[in-house]
């Protein structure tokens, strides 16, 4: 139900019960003054009682009031300017017809995050490494987070770990998850145990074998800051290999959103189904499904999502490497 219709369902059920017990008795018990019980009664008697229902509100008018197209014009003006403040913006923002105070800028750049210059010019920085796949290090410390953009097969590899569960006679299960982040080609693993370094480790030289069978070179990965990702093991490993690794903020999983939502879509598509319909006694009789899975989800499941648009993660990797070959 609407407000509006449980304010309509409380005026006639007052009316109602004053018919049984009285105006007076009824009144009270609603906590309204008879007053307003009277004005309901007149306003039914006259129009029904749908005339009960609360009318809406007129939104109060702000002349003052930006407009959309001001407010997109100031964020415009100040990330292709990040390195102007608020005064020097008015000039620049009078040429395109808006006429604001330097305050009223400011309100609007502190509002989207765009109030330092540092904001701005990791705005600018993100939406460079977006469209031309240029990453620095503004574009990773921007207002928006890591930019998670790549243009590259294995440019950059998010890489995460994510608790199946403890299953009897097997122990607790790990799945430690990669998904690429410009083609979104995904490669898990399944541990029995803790999730040590050593582990992150050697699923390290999975993912790489995983993605030079598809003609692809492991550059980077992005983790958090477990002790799995952190540990001398799995930095030495990197080291070894030459593999850059960025971390994220502390407590900032949506700067990992790519592996992120890869794992609730295994979790959903596959964990909760699987467990219901079969048994799982062993290791192997869940990891072989797992991996059947995952390659289906890498060359026939159709992603939805903004930036895959309907394509597999296999399309956008031969798609990208023709781009280069061209």
């Amino acid at each position: 139900m609407t407000p509006a219709q449980i304010i309509h369902a409380r005026r006639t059920a007052v009316l109602e019960h004053a018919a049984r017990v009285g105006v007076t008795a009824a009144c009270a018990a609603a906590g309204v003054s008879r007053t307003t019980y009277y004005r309901w009664v007149r306003r039914a008697e006259r129009y029904g009682l749908a005339a009960l229902l609360p009318k809406d509100r007129r939104p109060p008018a702000q002349p003052n009031a930006m407009s959309p197209e001001e407010v997109s014009a100031i964020l415009a003006e100040a990330v292709a300017r990040p390195t102007l403040g608020a005064r020097q913006l008015v000039d620049h923002l009078a040429e395109r017809g808006v006429h604001r105070s330097a305050s009223g800028v400011q309100k609007v750049l502190r509002r989207h995050r765009l109030g330092t210059r540092r904001q701005r010019t990791a705005a600018l920085a993100s939406i460079t490494a977006a469209q031309d796949g240029l990453l620095t290090d503004a574009a990773q410390e921007g207002p928006f987070g890591f930019c998670l953009a790549a243009v590259d097969p294995g440019q950059v590899v998010s890489v995460d770990t994510f608790y199946v569960g403890r299953l009897k006679g097997v122990g607790a299960v790990w799945q430690l998850t990669a998904v690429d982040v410009a083609t979104r080609w995904a490669v898990v693993r399944l541990v029995v145990g803790d999730k040590t370094a050593a582990v992150a480790a050697r699923f390290l030289d999975q993912l790489s074998a995983a993605l030079a069978a598809v003609d692809v070179t492991l550059g980077s990965v992005l983790s958090d800051n477990g002790p799995e990702f952190t540990g001398r093991a799995f930095t030495d490993r990197l080291a070894e290999r030459g593999i850059t690794h960025h971390r994220i903020p502390p407590r900032s999983p949506n700067h990992n959103a790519v592996c992120e939502r890869f794992q609730g879509t295994v979790l959903a598509e596959f964990y909760r189904p699987h467990f219901h319909r079969v048994r799982v006694d062993r290791l192997d009789e869940l990891d072989a499904p797992l991996q059947a899975w995952t390659a289906d989800y890498n060359r026939r499941r159709p992603n939805r999502g903004h930036y895959m648009n309907g394509r597999t993660p296999g399309q956008v990797l031969h798609q990208l490497q023709t781009r280069h070959t061209a």
